[in-house]
């Protein structure tokens, strides 16, 4: 037998940002504890909105099934005594058991006979069980910051008003937070704010529907997404939809309604990026564009009531969008009264870290860093330090302060206003990325090197005085900038080793730092793990990138080359089979304990056919590829490997490598040694993991 269980939390307007996650780590809570009382469950349901966090599971087993117990005891030697009575540890064991002796069983093993304890152990009511699930999910929440309300101890997100349990159409009362469970549930604040009675756990959903709640979190966010797209759509205009603004829309509305409102033309003179900043940050509307792209003076927002007067609604928002609009502009025609320039001064005032020294103070590193990346990206020098004397400045403007998320698009925004070269506010924009994993690059080398210097002065610098990220605590986003690092470098031709970036960044920092130890010698690898888990996001094996690792460990560029080129060659019919050599090979090779370094192979100790046919082979593709690697080709590298297959398999089938004639042997061992060098001359094949 079997019932469907809901349990609803109801609450204040919870944080957007928790209402889906919460939600998330509650169900999951509550199916593993469903799971660790062996309990069997159907269908798992999530509903969030702003007042209401439920779950909704099918068909839960009514009862657990009944279990059967057994215990072992003490050894059946020596527990009874001439008089028939039981020895402590006997008698201790049945009243642990609580029955007496008579009662227990005996049990045969392969190391003699033990008293045991053997009893059906009949299952206990899902009813009883739910109110010390309920609350230990509940407790286990991940709540950034709790709150207390009223009197009470307890604690959650915001102040919790109803909570709803029910299993099948019965009433499980416990107390959650601080109140007793039921069946009532609440409608909308506005449109239905008296109770709404939940019949059954499937009729939840419907029931809010009629009380004008779309309980059902990716419903409403559905709905929100196909209501604004046709408002916009009917004016002939595109919303900008980005998913966060979306998923924070959807966690603060209950009853979605979309309204088209206007704001005046004359704030389009602000750059459409502020624009849109103030609308999606502060009044979380989306704005809208017309079919060429450009930014219209007109958005859309979101209500959470279907007004009977729609048009008050719009006004209100109108009024308050014009005043954010309003701050933006006041703060774009405030920051252009001054160059940008004359905002550096400010940035010795600003800690850049407090061991590191001020915003100032990292900009003169850059500038020294930037001209080490003059010559390899072929940077006009004059562009390289003006560009980074300006990176920091735009930090110090009214608009960053207010939308720092508009750092280094201002600079660019400023800097054309100031009549810098135009090379000079396109790194200024793209100094910051890539700001995530799967976003933009650089398209500019000027662009590239800013980036690049910015985040190796932070890694090395914090490294130095020993912060290295530990568990989760990253404040610096040095994790971020380590995997930047790694996309900038895979696409940079220029032959710039990893190791010496760090190391002229540790130059430029001098006498100012003071090491806490060998800290900075762990960043290459911190670095280097962050290309690893690049590469296995885009699919790539491990063992493909430890192969190409074993090979080029420095140069990212080269090892961007080395992988894609691995990628090709896994495909061909003979990797396999080289691979599985290789290995061979090493083993042999390691074995006998032979110096690898003397390569050299005397012809006239060759004396099977098959070991000619391979040294002949070997010499061939030896200098079919020889002038190969200087130009990186290393697909037509891999490539001919392939034609080794054939040989290299006759050699193992027809030749005994450790002859009885040392000579012979050795001759032998420096041939495979040969072989060797070639085979991983790429990569370290044998590391590969492949199968036929």
């Amino acid at each position: 037998m079997s019932n469907d269980l809901l349990f609803e939390l109801g609450s204040e307007e919870l944080p957007s940002g928790a209402v889906w996650p919460l939600v998330d780590e509650l169900a999951n809570r509550l199916t593993a504890s469903l799971a660790k009382a062996t309990l069997q469950h159907g269908k798992v349901y999530r509903y969030a909105s702003p007042r209401r966090l439920a779950v909704l599971i099918h068909d839960v087993q009514a009862t657990q099934a009944s279990q059967q117990l057994s215990r072992r005891g003490p050894a059946c030697a020596g527990t009874i005594d001439s008089q028939g009575q039981p020895s402590k540890a006997l008698a201790g064991f049945a009243k642990s058991c609580g029955v007496t002796v008579a009662e227990l069983t005996t049990i045969k093993t392969e190391k003699g006979e033990w008293w045991a304890y053997e009893a059906m152990m009949p299952g206990v009511n899902t009813t009883d069980l739910l109110p010390s699930m309920i609350n230990e999910a509940i407790a286990g929440l991940s709540i950034a910051k709790p709150m207390r309300w009223g009197r009470g101890e307890v604690e959650f997100a915001r102040p919790v008003h109803w909570a709803v349990l029910l299993f099948g159409e019965q009433v499980v009362t416990t107390e959650v937070l601080g109140v007793t469970t039921g069946r009532q549930s609440v409608g909308h604040r506005f449109h239905h704010p008296q109770a709404v009675d939940i019949v059954s756990p499937r009729a939840y959903e419907a029931l809010l529907k009629d009380a004008f709640v779309v309980a059902d979190f990716k419903m409403r966010r559905q709905m929100i997404i196909d209501q604004v797209q046709q408002l916009a759509k009917q004016h002939g205009f595109d919303a900008v939809m980005p998913e966060a603004l979306i998923d924070e829309v959807t966690s603060i509305v209950e009853w979605p309604q979309a309204l088209l409102a206007d704001f005046e033309p004359a704030f389009l003179d602000v750059p459409a990026e502020a624009l849109i900043a103030a609308m999606q940050i502060h009044q979380k509307c989306f704005a809208l564009r017309d079919h060429e792209g450009k930014l219209v003076p007109h958005f859309i927002t979101v209500a959470n009531i279907q007004s009977s007067n729609p048009q008050q609604v719009i006004s209100g928002n109108e009024k308050v969008m014009r005043a954010r609009l309003s701050d933006a502009a006041f703060f774009y025609r405030q920051d252009k009264k001054q160059p940008l320039i004359d905002y550096a001064p400010a940035t010795a005032n600003v800690v850049f870290q407090a061991r590191l020294g001020s915003l100032q103070d990292k900009t003169l590193r850059m500038q020294a860093l930037m001209n080490y990346l003059v010559h390899p990206l072929a940077l006009e020098s004059a562009q390289a330090l003006r560009v980074t004397e300006l990176s920091k400045c735009d930090l110090m403007t009214g608009m960053v302060g207010e939308f720092p998320e508009l750092q280094g698009l201002m600079g660019c925004y400023y800097a054309r206003h100031d009549g810098e070269d135009e090379a000079v506010a396109q790194a200024l924009n793209e100094q910051y990325l890539p700001r995530f994993a799967a976003d933009a690059l650089p398209q500019s080398n000027l662009g590239i090197a800013l980036s690049l210097v910015d985040r190796l002065d932070t890694l090395v610098g914090n490294f130095a005085i020993g912060q290295k990220p530990t568990g989760m605590k990253d404040p610096f986003k040095l994790r971020r900038h380590a995997l930047a690092v790694v996309r900038l470098l895979i696409g940079v031709p220029a032959a710039m080793n990893l190791s010496t970036l760090i190391d002229e960044t540790l130059h430029v920092y001098g006498s100012s730092l003071k090491q806490t130890g060998n800290e900075v010698s762990q960043l290459q690898p911190f670095i280097l793990e962050r290309m690893q888990s690049f590469y296995q996001g885009q699919g790539v094996a491990a063992e493909l990138v430890q192969a190409v690792r074993a090979r080029q460990d420095d140069w990212l560029f080269d090892i961007d080359k080395r992988i894609n080129a691995l990628l090709e060659f896994i495909k061909l019919p003979e990797a396999v089979s080289l691979s599985a050599a290789c290995k061979r090979v090493n083993n042999i090779l390691q074995q006998a304990g032979m110096p690898t370094e003397n390569q050299t192979v005397e012809q006239d100790l060759l004396e099977e056919p098959a070991e000619k046919i391979l040294f002949n082979q070997l010499q061939a593709v030896e200098e079919q590829v020889a002038s190969r690697y200087s130009a990186g080709d290393y697909g037509m590298i891999l490539s001919q490997l392939a034609s080794l297959r054939d040989p290299v398999d006759a050699f193992f089938d027809h030749v005994m490598v450790m002859a009885d004639n040392q000579a012979i042997k050795n001759n032998r061992l420096r041939l495979l040694a040969r072989l060797q060098r070639l085979l991983q001359g790429v990569a370290d094949i044998s590391l590969l993991q492949l199968s036929s």
